[in-house]
């Protein structure tokens, strides 16, 4: 019984899941410098998590081992991953504090609201304006992360393209921001719909 339980847990999309936790001390490591080269492996470093984010969703159901404690820990890795993230740049003024509030309290609400609902046995499942709250918020990270100028090479020769990462990063922060209050209060709304039946 117990060698069944443990491999329901160390099975490896979990283990992503435990990687992608694992990988925020390392991140918040290199975010105690301003500079360009720890912006730059710390969004490196996101990014990979972020793509685990997607991989071990994907694994768990190709492979057909969706358990309980993967239901569990996978949001909560994604939500402890982003918030340290922006918690980090916050001392550098790379991003207003009042936003990372917003994207905070919204997680907490909406993750007490979930344990209730499961406490009732009640899932209320994401909706798609949480997926693409998600989708702007690592890409927003991922510019706010890098934050300095970047020049690339544009279609024609010798003509260079400079992108400030910065406001790259804010342009879809705003957005992420704007989705993140929609998407609470939507979920909020179906939370109240189905405790009312």
């Amino acid at each position: 019984m117990t060698d069944n339980r443990t491999n329901q847990i160390l099975n490896l999309p979990n283990i992503l899941t435990m990687m992608r936790i694992a990988i925020i001390p390392l991140l918040a490591a290199l975010l105690l410098s301003p500079s360009r080269s720890a912006g730059f492996w710390a969004a490196a470093l996101f990014a990979v998590a972020s793509t685990t984010d997607w991989l071990d969703g994907y694994l768990a159901r190709r492979m057909g081992i969706v358990t309980i404690f993967g239901k569990f820990l996978d949001p909560i890795a994604d939500k402890l991953i982003v918030m340290a993230a922006l918690i980090m740049i916050l001392p550098f003024n790379r991003v207003p504090a009042w936003i990372v509030l917003v994207i905070l309290a919204r997680e907490i609400v909406i993750t007490g609201l979930r344990g209730i609902a499961s406490s009732e046995g009640i899932i209320i499942v994401a909706s798609d304006l949480g997926k693409y709250k998600t989708i702007f918020q690592i890409v927003a990270i991922l510019g706010l992360l890098l934050h300095y100028d970047y020049s690339w090479f544009f279609g024609i020769p010798h003509t260079l393209l400079t992108v400030n990462m910065h406001n790259v990063g804010m342009f879809y922060l705003w957005i992420a921001t704007v989705l993140t209050v929609w998407s609470g209060i939507d979920y909020l709304i179906r939370f109240i719909r189905v405790i009312a039946r």
